[in-house]
Order: structure tokens, then C-alpha cells, then sequence
């Protein structure tokens, strides 16, 4: 069994891949948009409106696969209760990953020591998305 995030960003989709592959070196693995389909839009749904929005992504980050779509919903995009875990070698490397994930977005716990790890923080990126960054204990 393997669980993997899918995260819908409601129009926002393609900001947040370029973001991601500038911010954490993500990799595209795939990308489809609506327009791409095989099968047309569910009843209701603005075919036209949704063309060329993302209907499915799939990036690489790290050893990771985090899945992505524009969604076909007109509400706003919420990640309340759920944070991804970044692990990272070094310090150094949190801090990079911690401040380039932060830019646009807000710091909820600063990058500090913690017992579990040599520097731990908490941040939500400018599309809302929770980050926890976690560098290695011994880093």
C-alpha cells in the first residue's frame, strides 16, 4: 500500500508546479489538461472554461509523488489539518527549503532545534499548503 498527496488548487494549478519545481526541484512526471481527456467533462461543468486548466498532475519531489489538479469546483482551495513532511540531510538545508517555501506564504512555528530534530519549523506557501520541514537529528 503507498499513500500519496493529491492537492487540488482550484484554478492554481500551474503556479503552484512552476513554484514547486523552482522551490524543491519537483519534476514533472505527467500532466494532463481537461482538454486532453478522453472523455468529455461531467454534466455542468464549462468544458470551455476548464480547456486548459490541469486536470492531472504528477510530480516528483525528492523520493516523493505529490499528485495535482486544478479541481472542476469554483470554491477556494483549503489544506486545513493536513502538513506535508519534508525530511532534509542538514540544517542548511531546512533553512533553504524552509525560506523558499515560505516566500509568498507565512511562518505558523520558526525554524529552531527542537529534541527530535536539528532544526524543525512549520510554514504554509503562498497557495496555502502546510509544510513541516524536519532536518536530520544529527544535521
Amino acid at each position: 500500500m503507498k499513500v500519496e498527496p493529491y492537492l487540488f488548487f482550484n484554478g492554481r494549478a500551474d503556479e503552484a508546479i512552476r513554484f514547486y519545481q523552482d522551490k524543491l526541484g519537483a519534476k514533472v512526471e505527467m500532466l494532463m489538461r481537461f482538454k486532453e481527456s478522453p472523455e468529455p467533462p461531467p454534466p455542468g461543468v464549462d468544458a470551455a472554461e476548464l480547456a486548459d486548466k490541469v486536470m492531472h498532475a504528477s510530480l516528483i519531489v525528492g523520493e516523493t509523488r505529490i499528485m495535482a489538479s486544478d479541481g472542476c469546483g469554483t470554491g477556494t482551495t483549503s489544506f486545513e489539518g493536513v502538513s506535508l513532511s519534508v525530511q532534509v540531510p542538514s540544517v542548511a538545508e531546512a533553512e533553504r527549503v524552509f525560506t523558499a517555501l515560505g516566500e509568498g506564504g507565512s511562518v505558523q512555528m520558526p525554524l529552531a532545534p527542537t529534541f527530535f530534530s536539528a532544526g524543525f519549523g512549520m510554514v504554509a506557501d503562498r497557495f496555502g499548503v502546510n509544510w513541516m520541514i524536519v532536518a536530520d537529528p544529527a544535521g
